[in-house]
């Protein structure tokens, strides 16, 4: 930790934590022993108690074991949207001693088939609008077991707010030889063997979206993960009187830890949806008294641009927190302005199992990565020649702490292109471009092969965005590189209006404020007005995508 960094490290919290020496499955029994008869789960109003929850995790971790004959070390895949069964899917495939393998549940039979046959998994817990693409795999016999969930079944009987189709959906009869439907297999009541896992035991190989070539698996033990949930839960105030917000998706590390296993942890009660709808997030926040709420920027934007907001109660919201990308400044002052809350940024990779780099709670800056924390060592280099930088130029993040990914897997190419020695210590390269201030606090460009060089000057598409942001009519903006005879490349801006703005406005005006508060090589040749931009199943604008179909475009 640099001198800069201690300076403004968090008034009474040590530099260093003693991480716990236990698995995470392990707080879930603490947490149901201590609180058998709190809510764990809330599902559009749908209740699972913690005694309920390990009752149920107990019972599919036997089920795994006996029936699917999944043996310690075994991968097991979970392709799901959020829902109370992928939570006790989770636990119990740890419980079962062994290896989460999250799937992301926009991703169809290929991109299912690639990561279920790469990662070995022999059995897939699957929800049931989903069995189409797994299903294929269980044919093929690359899948030898499928436990099919409908979400329907964890709904109260009587429903207070609107819900996704597939949510409400009935229970399908898809039951076969080697086909089982969820409530079937709980039903079974079967006993796991007695549980004697270990902290480094592994324990989720997370896959990467990537931007070319196929995904790759991040390797994290139970003892990586628990280094980051316990960070966490240090670092901003983590406490069992909590109820935490769980929209961000489970299959990724930002919802994984800020949903569901940090608030395990701190044996807090998860208010779980299916997925993003700012109508039904409004309600459950002012019903369940939502405290803690981890999410993506455009989230947070969509929610705080809900004209129904005034009506409602959300008082109870004390902590919002989140990455993967910058919150617009405009945004941020908006929520600080009105509604007293500091949107807690921090940074973190599925190579880091989420939080590394932190904003101190009580002095966070703005559109800002945070200061190291806990026994983290994080440096600025130069991409070239790995050289440390000094502070002030960009140059490509390096971090080491206790939560780094202990190798792809089965990547030896990338682990060799991905980790570096320096001072004794294993680093991982982030591809994430940015700078230290003189505080120690750390700031993101871009990434490494996100950058746009127009004549010779290094435009970022995401600082080109904050500004953006700050334009009253804008909802979301997204700056790509596109091919430019003049130029060899130029910024070319997608930009999605506010609903109560002007149908006078072109992209042309948005385009004379530009020129307005930006330097000219920053500005967008041009501005192409939008109904919504694509976004990842964890709320990351596909930047990529947009890029490749504008590229096809300009080069005909």
């Amino acid at each position: 930790m640099s001198s800069a960094s201690k300076q403004y490290w968090p008034k009474g919290l040590p530099q260093t934590l003693d991480l716990p020496k236990t698995s995470l499955y392990y707080n879930l029994e603490v947490a149901a022993t201590r609180y058998p008869d709190k809510p764990a789960i809330v599902f559009y109003g749908f209740t699972l108690s913690y005694a309920e929850f390990l009752q149920q995790v107990e019972a599919m971790a036997g089920y795994l074991q006996q029936v699917c004959e999944v043996k310690p070390g075994d991968r097991v895949a979970l392709y799901s949207q959020n829902c109370p069964q992928y939570m006790v899917g989770y636990y119990a495939i740890l419980r079962a001693q062994a290896v989460v393998v999250p799937i992301n549940p926009m991703n169809l039979e290929d991109e299912l088939r690639y990561c279920v046959v790469d990662s070995g998994a022999r059995a897939l817990l699957v929800a049931q609008e989903l069995f189409e693409y797994a299903n294929p795999l269980l044919q093929s016999g690359e899948i030898e077991h499928l436990i099919v969930h409908a979400y329907s079944d964890y709904l109260p009987a009587t429903l207070e707010m609107q819900v996704p189709s597939a949510v409400s959906a009935p229970r399908l009869g898809l039951s076969t030889t080697s086909v089982t439907l969820w409530q079937d297999a709980l039903a079974q009541e079967l006993t796991p063997a007695r549980f004697n896992g270990k902290h480094n035991d592994l324990c989720v190989i997370a896959y990467t979206s990537g931007t070319t070539g196929h995904p790759k698996g991040c390797v994290h033990s139970h003892g990586t993960v628990m280094a980051s949930v316990a960070a966490s839960a240090v670092w901003r105030g983590g406490s069992p009187a909590f109820s935490s917000l769980a929209i961000a998706p489970l299959f990724h590390f930002l919802g994984m830890q800020g949903g569901m296993n940090g608030p395990i942890f701190n044996g807090s009660t998860v208010v779980i949806m299916q997925r993003w709808d700012r109508e039904a997030a409004l309600l459950l926040i002012e019903r369940y008294r939502v405290n803690m709420w981890s999410a993506p920027p455009s989230m947070i934007v969509d929610f705080f641009s809900n004209p129904a907001l005034g009506d409602h109660d959300i008082s109870s919201l004390l902590r919002l927190m989140g990455g993967g990308a910058a919150m617009p400044e405009a945004i941020s002052r908006k929520l600080k302005d009105e509604f007293g809350i500091a949107y807690n940024e921090a940074y973190g990779l599925t190579e880091t199992a989420a939080f590394i780099l932190g904003n101190p709670v009580e002095r966070g800056k703005r559109q800002c990565l945070g200061i190291a924390s806990f026994g983290v060592d994080a440096r600025v280099v130069d991409p070239a020649t790995l050289e440390d930088l000094p502070e002030g130029e960009t140059g490509e993040f390096i971090l080491h702490g206790p939560q780094v990914m202990l190798e792809y897997w089965n990547n030896p190419d990338a682990n060799t292109k991905t980790f570096l020695e320096r001072d004794g210590k294993r680093f991982l390269r982030t591809g994430d471009l940015g700078y230290v201030d003189e505080e120690g606090y750390f700031f993101m460009v871009d990434r490494l092969k996100r950058m746009i060089n127009a004549s010779g000057f290094k435009v970022w598409p995401a600082e080109v965005e904050s500004i953006m942001y700050g334009h009253p009519d804008i909802q979301e903006a997204c700056v790509i590189g596109v091919p430019d005879e003049k130029r060899g490349e130029t910024a070319h801006a997608l930009v999605v209006l506010k609903a109560g703005a002007s149908s006078a406005l072109h992209g042309d005006d948005i385009l004379t404020w530009c020129k307005q508060h930006m330097a000219a090589y920053k500005v967008p040749t041009a501005v192409e007005l939008v109904d919504e931009l694509p976004k990842s199943a964890s709320g990351k604008i596909m930047w990529l995508q947009l890029q490749k179909q504008a590229r096809e475009h300009f080069t005909g």
